[in-house]
């Protein structure tokens, strides 16, 4: 019954405004240019920055000089699917997984 009178209150007012669905529309409009720069400004080149590392990571071959997340420096020396092992020093080798290799170093870095 409560739901009932609560209708009937707004029918009329809801049937007065006719420029109510234009006044949304322009409300929403800063809402969607926000979303639009946000894309361009943060999504996109995170996407683009993931994409390049995804190709470098690919692209690792035996004989590489690598630095890692935790900042080890060091050759590749053996490759797997998901891990790769990195000579640290001579005859000292450790195996990594291979998405902590964040820079390919130009060779004879090391």
């Amino acid at each position: 019954m409560l739901i009932s009178f609560a209708f009937a209150q707004t029918a009329p007012a809801a049937a007065a405004s006719g420029g109510d669905l234009m006044s949304t529309l322009a409300g929403m409009g800063p809402i969607v240019l926000m979303f639009v720069v946000l894309y361009f400004v943060m999504i996109r080149p995170q996407m683009k920055k993931q994409k390049e590392h995804r190709a470098m990571i690919d692209a690792l071959a035996k004989g590489d000089e690598v630095a890692t997340a935790g900042g080890l420096l060091g050759k590749v020396s053996k490759l797997g699917d998901a891990h790769l092992s990195l000579e640290i020093a001579n005859g000292v080798e450790v195996q990594i997984q291979r998405s902590a290799v964040i820079q390919v170093l130009p060779k004879g870095t090391l």
